[in-house]
């Protein structure tokens, strides 16, 4: 079994917490805490590159009860070619699953030939409704769920699912069944809008409090923060940063995104910067004084039953005792988690609630790169509750 290339935990919704872990030798597995061994592994044609997961669940009927309607989750997988997989994941607790017997199901929707390279990112808006993939390709696509999905469903194509087999451990292992008929093959022109940038697009990120948004980092050739409207496509605004885009995070409480950098100018030590929205002034700058790069990052997300609801309903479980292990500090202290290339994850504090909103740019509302026209395309909201 080759090295793990990508990680991704289910939505908050579902309330799963399901570790999708991609690998090297094109090993997708699907494993969630509350189960003692994994319920899915399947083998996808070619490496896979990086694993994204639906933020918000999707009801469809389900496979062991057409008269059942039930919450699914939805994967979407890259590889290292350039091709990208929809699945869409049942998953039955496990009081369900030694009720009926039955584990669950993993169904490829669709099969996107994208990119002519490697994908280097995946991201979803904070509504599912959009998702945009980033290639080596120095291309980022844009896709709007439904449209995507309507095109599959009218193809007349049956989508393949997952056959059971035994592990040696006496473990349930599932692989991709060859029996059901091929899914639908979608081109890059299925895309809503194709951005092409200087260099690979790995760095992306929706914008959680103003709808139609979208960051868009490039890499050593590009080294550039590009800002999209998603509805029409324009560039609103570029930051130019002098160092390889990594990753991109949108504070969750203030008009203001976090960047980590990789390959850097020798003038340039900082491997995090935030900067204001919609001015683009940098605010925060972190320098790490050494020559390691900034990989990737992530919200610090809290405890996995943060996003359960109160009544959780039967058949229903929570870890106890998980907020002692997790706090529930993600979004409030606005930390980011930070893998590096000295093999070390460092934890940046880079927004805290203490002390009010304070610094350049923080409490600026301004218009969509001075357009009173794109905000009124997609009714962007001036004023929200828990934005400063």
């Amino acid at each position: 079994m080759q090295h793990v290339t990508s990680l991704d935990f289910s939505s908050i919704q579902g309330a799963q917490a399901i570790l999708a872990v991609g690998r090297a030798d094109g090993r997708i597995s699907l494993w969630s805490p509350f189960d003692s061994e994994p319920r899915f592994d399947a083998a996808q044609p070619k490496p896979v590159s990086c694993v994204s997961w639906r933020p918000t669940t999707v009801q469809r009927p389900s496979l062991r009860d057409r008269a059942v309607t039930v919450a699914t989750e939805e994967l979407l997988i890259g590889d290292e070619v350039g091709h990208i997989y929809f699945y869409s994941i049942e998953w039955p607790s496990e009081t369900q699953s030694a009720l009926f017997g039955w584990h669950g199901a993993m169904t490829l929707l669709a099969r996107m030939t994208i990119h002519t390279q490697q994908i280097c990112g995946l991201a979803w808006a904070p509504d599912g409704e959009l998702f945009a993939s980033g290639g080596n390709d120095n291309n980022c696509f844009l896709f709007e769920t439904k449209k995507m999905l309507r095109q599959n469903n009218s193809s007349g194509n049956a989508a393949a699912t997952l056959d059971m087999r035994e592990g040696p451990g006496g473990e349930s292992i599932y692989t991709v069944s060859n029996r059901a008929s091929p899914v639908l093959q979608l081109p890059h022109t299925a895309s809503r809008h194709k951005w092409t940038l200087n260099a690979a697009v790995k760095a992306m990120a929706f914008c959680p409090w103003q709808t139609g948004l979208i960051a868009i980092g490039g890499g050593s050739n590009d080294r550039c923060i590009h800002f999209y409207h998603t509805r029409s496509g324009t560039c609103l605004a570029t930051i130019d940063c002098a160092a390889q885009v990594t990753s991109l995070v949108w504070s969750q409480t203030r008009r203001e995104i976090a960047a980590t950098f990789g390959f850097t100018q020798p003038e340039h030590p900082y491997r995090v910067a935030v900067f204001a929205w919609p001015s683009c002034e940098q605010v925060v700058a972190v320098p790490w004084w050494d020559e390691n790069r900034a990989l990737c990052a992530v919200a610090y997300p809290g405890s996995p039953s943060s996003g359960a609801p109160a009544d959780e309903g039967p058949g229903s479980r929570s870890l106890s005792g998980a907020d002692d292990i997790w706090p529930r500090r993600g979004v409030r202290d606005g930390c980011i988690v930070v893998a590096a290339s000295d093999m070390a994850i460092r934890f940046h504090e880079i927004w805290s609630d203490k002390g009010g909103s304070s610094g350049v740019g923080r409490g600026t509302v301004g218009l969509l790169g001075g357009s009173d026209i794109l905000e009124g395309l997609h009714g962007i909201a001036r004023e929200g509750a828990v934005i400063r």
